[in-house]
């Protein structure tokens, strides 16, 4: 029987959904952080339950090819990063399949060929968006950082390697300057990669005078374009408050993908990873298969950045959010550009499509305006990362579009939606992994449904890592 903080010399077979390692004691399942699929470790065993534990690794004895030297020196303790200890090509095949077995375990899906699009060159210094807790230390120290695994421990670090460098630069500025921090919660900044432009964003419990002095230093800096103070009063895990206030400049930044301005406010939601993101649009774009007199629904739409990449070759796009502050800002967008042929709608996406299917195609939106909501050819959705909403599934499927694009952050609800959308006759026929998220054990994946007439046929599912631009390159090193 296996027992808490007992040792244990274990062979790793697998990984868990977490990047963990999987091994076995006697048929008992150990989980292990750190740990590598053919690696023997030595491991304590920190939690037990019934058919299942959790150990902490002592040791390798045996290493796999595909372990590395993490680059930061706080990887192990801090949250973000959980596989900089696995060589890129390993992160890669791991996120492959794991979609993989999401798709085929929970989507029933058997038959598609899955392209994978990764990091054209070093995976590092790519998020463009940092979130660092402030706090102390156990020595009364002011310290920005992140949060260790499972818990509120912050955890100092000077240099975070996947965050822009811009990024790392302001929060030493900040915390070397910044002479009481009892008022600040959270370091929020923002970085265009196009424009250069920078927003900081101090999110304080109450309206407070002590960051005069780093606004000053900070407005030295030319790269910094928007300084402004988010008020949130309550002991919560969301971050951000209601309360704006602007101290410098603009209350966004903009940035571009491909030809596209966008304007970003501080809670608005963008992708983190600015080298890939277009990348994941023009899949997006691809699957939608457009020639220039379709109706497509961008559900989730968010300030519109997907609406306005199919607005490029639709006939009309309707993009709909619940969120009022994002469908402003995607108008805005749509207006900075010149794109004419889309329109926004603030609502849930279900009760939006159902009003619109009783009120005979129309909508009646945000300022009283009618909106005509012919039913779409293409719709395009882009959930949060607990997918879609059941009863937006059941609209989906009522509508009938001819094809479904689906853009997912995380690979088992995308796997729930697509098993639910099946039921109503459509077949996932394209599968593009997109890794956005270097270093971490997140993926983003876009998805082609298409409506067919049997929805129960399967065949044998490929990998195809052809597109995986790090692959062959990790392969070929490992071989050596």
């Amino acid at each position: 029987m296996v027992e808490k903080n007992h040792e244990y010399e274990i062979e790793i077979v697998s990984f868990g959904n977490s990047g963990e390692g999987i091994g076995h004691v006697d048929g008992y399942t150990l989980f292990v952080t750190g740990a590598l699929p053919g690696e023997t470790v030595r491991v304590v065993v920190t939690k037990t339950k019934k058919h299942y534990g959790y150990a902490r690794l002592l040791s390798v004895i045996k290493a796999s090819t595909d372990r590395v030297e993490p680059v930061c020196p706080v990887a192990k303790r801090c949250g973000g990063c959980e596989l900089q200890h696995m060589s890129y090509g390993a992160q890669l095949r791991f996120k492959a399949e794991r979609v993989k077995e999401c798709l085929e375990r929970l989507g029933g899906v058997k038959g598609i060929r899955m392209q994978v699009i990764g990091c054209e060159d070093e995976p590092w210094h790519y998020r463009n968006k940092a979130q660092f807790p402030v706090g102390e230390d156990r020595s009364g120290q002011a310290v920005a950082g992140f949060y260790a695994a499972r818990s509120h421990e912050i955890i100092a670090c000077d240099t975070c390697a996947i965050q822009q460098p811009i990024i790392n630069e302001i929060k030493t500025i900040v915390m070397n300057t910044v002479r009481d921090t009892s008022e600040l919660k959270h370091l929020y900044i923002r970085y265009a990669a196009s424009t250069g432009q920078t927003m900081v964003c101090f999110v304080v419990s109450k309206q407070t005078s002590a960051l005069d002095e780093v606004v000053d230093k900070l407005r030295e800096k030319t790269m910094v374009t928007s300084i402004c103070l988010n008020i949130q009063p309550d002991d919560t895990n969301v971050i951000l408050g209601e309360e704006f206030i602007p101290v410098y400049g603009p209350l966004y930044i903009e940035d571009k993908i491909s030809d596209i301005c966008y304007r970003i406010a501080p809670e608005s939601f963008y992708q983190v990873n600015s080298f890939v993101t277009g990348k994941l649009y023009e899949k997006a774009l691809e699957y939608a298969a457009l020639s220039g007199g379709e109706i497509v629904w961008d559900l989730y739409c968010g300030i519109g950045t997907i609406s306005l990449f199919l607005a490029k070759k639709a006939g009309k796009v309707i993009g709909v959010e619940i969120v009022p502050q994002a469908i402003k800002n995607a108008k805005e967008n749509a207006r900075i550009n010149g794109v004419h042929n889309a329109e926004f709608i603030c609502g849930a996406a279900e009760n939006v499509i159902d009003e619109a299917m009783s009120g005979g195609g129309h909508f009646n939106g945000m300022k009283g305006e009618d909106i005509d909501l012919s039913l779409p050819d293409v719709i395009v959705v882009d959930p949060p990362r607990k997918g879609c909403d059941e009863k937006l599934i059941d609209s989906i499927g009522r509508i009938n579009p001819k094809r479904i694009v689906y853009v997912s952050c995380d690979p088992a609800t995308l796997a729930r939606d697509v098993s639910r959308l099946r039921e109503y006759g459509y077949e996932l026929k394209k599968v593009c992994v997109v890794d956005q998220f270097w270093q971490t054990r997140h993926v983003e994946t876009c998805c082609l449904l298409e409506r067919v007439r049997n929805a129960k046929d399967h065949i044998s599912f490929t990998l195809d890592m052809e597109d995986c631009y790090r692959i062959k390159d990790a392969e070929k090193k490992k071989d050596e």
